[in-house]
């Protein structure tokens, strides 16, 4: 799959074809319909099948403020594009000059001169243009006056409701990852390096592969059964702290998966860390032993869980 970037035009090789458009936070089930519904429509006609994204996520613009929120960083959504079968991928600049284009200058313009779309895909409840003013009804009116094609997915249900992010997040703040991965059909998943930390799970026999959150959405604070995939491709189970570790001062929000059965210096490497299922909430015990003992039960537990869960391909 190629990468492009937003701010030159597409190449020729790639113009003309059939673009899924969206932000796609998480690729979820709905955002696999409206991009497997690009590519179906490309394949026969022998065009390009593209995707168009949006980087930073439109809402990070308006509420810079705002706690973090992200489900999937744009390197995670290129590669589960390419993972997808799409031919290219296009990263469109989200700035307060993208922000004030019309909903008929960001068709002309982005769709229609840069981009060189034949045809476009969208979520039913997509929006487009200076505050929002266009839908798809105004992408399927200006698209019929620029030669483009549009489409709408109808809404796809998973878990007794409409497929979306915000469910997904909710789903994660409440400490329920396995209805979250039913709705991303995967594991909710941190990307991150491992980086140094003091040290104190190494005393006490559960050393650690500290990964900060960065821009990710906090799920549920406290224990998880988890698995990581190492940068050499090995995929490897293990129990994860994710809060502010309220046993020792001062306060550091990180995720600490501790890896079993697994030797090696990570140090400096990128991991993915995917939430299995939810153990129980982060706590402050009387002393070491009694932290140690409760990690021994949490590892145990993990190990159950994770033996009744395959891996996710």
């Amino acid at each position: 799959m190629e990468r492009l970037p937003g701010d030159r035009p597409v190449p020729a090789h790639l113009r003309g074809g059939v673009v899924a458009l969206g932000n796609f936070d998480g690729f979820h089930i709905g955002h696999q319909a409206v991009v497997g519904r690009a590519l179906a429509r490309a394949r026969p006609k022998g065009a390009p099948a593209l995707v168009a994204t949006f980087d930073p996520h439109p809402a990070r613009l308006f509420g810079p403020d705002a706690p973090p929120f992200l489900l999937t960083t744009i390197a995670q959504r290129l590669d589960l594009f390419e993972a997808f079968g799409m031919d290219g991928a296009i990263v469109l600049p989200f700035d307060r000059a993208m922000a004030a284009v019309s909903p008929e200058g960001f068709v002309a313009d982005w769709l229609y001169d840069r981009i060189g779309a034949g045809a476009v895909v969208t979520g039913h409840d997509f929006t487009f243009g200076k505050d929002r003013g266009g839908d798809t009804a105004a992408l399927a009116a200006f698209g019929r006056t620029y030669g483009l094609g549009a489409e709408a997915i109808t809404p796809v249900e998973a878990e007794g409701g409409i497929a979306s992010s915000t469910r997904i997040r909710d789903y994660l703040r409440a400490g329920d990852p396995r209805a979250a991965a039913r709705v991303l059909t995967r594991p909710f998943t941190i990307r991150g390096a491992v980086q140094h930390g003091d040290k104190i799970g190494r005393s006490i026999g559960y050393p650690t592969a500290n990964v900060a959150m960065g821009d990710y959405l906090r799920p549920a604070y406290g224990v998880y059964a988890v698995r990581g995939r190492l940068a050499d491709g090995r995929v490897v189970d293990g129990a994860a702290n994710l809060g502010v570790r309220p046993q020792f001062d001062p306060p550091k929000e990180l995720l600490e998966p501790t890896f079993f059965d697994f030797s090696g210096d990570l140090y400096g490497q990128t991991i993915e860390v995917e939430l299995v299922d939810y153990i129980r909430p982060e706590a402050k015990f009387s002393d070491l032993d009694a932290l140690i003992a409760q990690i021994d039960a949490d590892c145990a537990k993990a190990r159950q869980i994770l033996a009744g869960t395959p891996a996710a391909l």
